[in-house]
């Protein structure tokens, strides 16, 4: 039997949940310049499953990868931390 592959989690900060079951994630990860070696912030927001409406806004999330839900969620919420 093939096993699937482990999934991808990121925690990230709601920034809106106007829609329902869905909640967008900003996540925030952290590089450098390629030359100037400066750390930078870089952001990405994702679409969210959140099939209870249990996430508000302003609150860190743990998200996980899945299958895709809709045109532009790919993610769910796995809990809110706070």
């Amino acid at each position: 039997m093939k096993t699937r592959g482990r999934r991808r989690e990121l925690v990230g900060l709601v920034v809106s949940d106007k829609m329902d079951k869905t909640i967008v994630v900003s996540v925030e990860r952290i590089s450098k310049h390629p030359l100037y070696q400066k750390r930078m912030r870089l952001y990405r927001k994702f679409k969210v499953h959140d099939q209870n409406n249990e996430a508000k806004e302003g609150q860190k999330v743990r998200i996980m990868e899945t299958r895709p839900v809709s045109k532009d969620k790919r993610w769910r919420l796995v809990e809110v931390i706070r």
